[in-house]
């Protein structure tokens, strides 16, 4: 199972075809939660709470994952790849992309502040 899914993952890096979280980030009050430190990318390809959340913030997240599972759901069976694949190969790209000041959740599953050096990432991660 873990070089099946080693194996897909490094196929879908090596494509491009891991799918971006585009659409929230268009809404201004994800990126004012991604700014304030609030939400965070996840090695799972979902976003994350830090902390405390409020029933707006909770929706909102709730809202920007089952669009983001949508979407794997939808290229991890184009590619003929598990969704936990796709989900992962996402999550790891999602937290490379991140910058300085932002949040991602480590293999450990501690909180981190993105800095300049590259972020921790899940071993399996292409």
């Amino acid at each position: 199972m873990r070089n099946s899914v080693l194996a897909g993952l490094a196929a879908l890096a090596a494509i491009g075809l891991v799918a971006t979280p585009a659409l929230a980030q268009r809404d201004p009050a994800y990126a004012a939660a991604r700014e304030a430190g609030k939400v965070g990318e996840q090695p799972d390809g979902y976003l994350g709470i830090v902390g405390d959340a409020n029933p707006a913030l909770q929706r909102l997240v709730d809202d920007i994952n089952i669009k983001r599972r949508s979407i794997y759901a939808e290229k991890a069976k184009e590619k003929k790849t598990t969704l936990e694949a796709y989900s992962l190969t996402a999550g790891c790209e999602a937290i490379a992309r991140t910058v300085a000041g932002e949040k991602y959740r480590a293999p450990d599953g501690s909180w981190q502040t993105r800095t300049a050096e590259p972020p921790v990432r899940d071993v399996r991660c292409p």
